[in-house]
């Protein structure tokens, strides 16, 4: 058994079967990918939209491709064919643009809706007054084509574990409470991506869904 196949088996072992685990795989190469792909691994991150058009070009058409990273407007058209799950659905606009070009494509495209949780301000994502105002925009119940499943966020890159458990708490509140006020009849809302690498555990510990880790698993 390699190394890789080895410390992906270390975390799924960790983590709850209800818990996705989707492997990071920004910068690596396609063999790495697809050997964790032949284990038996389905669910792979890409930042970048770019890298994640070739290696879709290039690997099993079955892999789910979740874009994490940022997504800029002009770029939705370049992955509304063959994207799983875009996790950092950050304004409005973007949620119109995905719903475009997903029409073109006959098809609907599962978004989270990504909430600035953190104290960098680096980070992308909205606050919950943001949340709130895109959900009952009135052209919001208008776009057919995108369906929002759940929230996303990143704790911010510390080594205080109690902060970090604060901003997961914030964010678990924060769905709750959507859950409760927009999505109460639909069962589609039900996933929090939250937790890398240096956090994941913390975030199980408050109900995450989806654990985005890369860097204990190729290192």
């Amino acid at each position: 058994m390699s190394n890789l196949i080895h410390n992906l088996n270390q975390i799924k072992n960790s983590i709850p079967t209800q818990v996705t685990l989707i492997v990071v795989s920004k910068t690596r190469p396609v063999s790495e990918i697809l050997e964790l792909y032949n284990s038996g691994q389905k669910d792979f991150g890409e930042n970048r939209v770019q890298e994640l058009i070739q290696k879709h070009e290039s690997l099993p058409k079955e892999i789910h491709w979740h874009l994490i990273g940022h997504l800029q407007t002009n770029k939705v058209k370049l992955i509304a064919s063959f994207v799983h799950l875009i996790h950092s659905v950050d304004s409005f606009k973007l949620l119109v643009e995905i719903d475009k070009e997903a029409k073109k494509h006959n098809r609907t495209i599962d978004c989270l809706l990504q909430m600035h949780i953190a104290q960098e301000e680096t980070k992308f994502g909205m606050n919950f007054e943001e949340v709130c105002n895109l959900l009952e925009n009135d052209s919001f119940i208008k776009l057919d084509n995108i369906r929002i499943v759940g929230l996303m966020g990143m704790a911010s890159n510390v080594i205080d574990q109690e902060q970090i458990r604060t901003e997961f708490q914030s964010l678990y509140n924060y769905f709750q409470v959507i859950k409760s006020k927009y999505f109460t009849f639909n069962p589609d809302f039900e996933h929090l991506s939250m937790g890398m690498s240096s956090d994941y555990k913390i975030a199980i510990e408050f109900e995450s869904t989806m654990i985005r880790v890369g860097s204990i698993i190729f290192n």
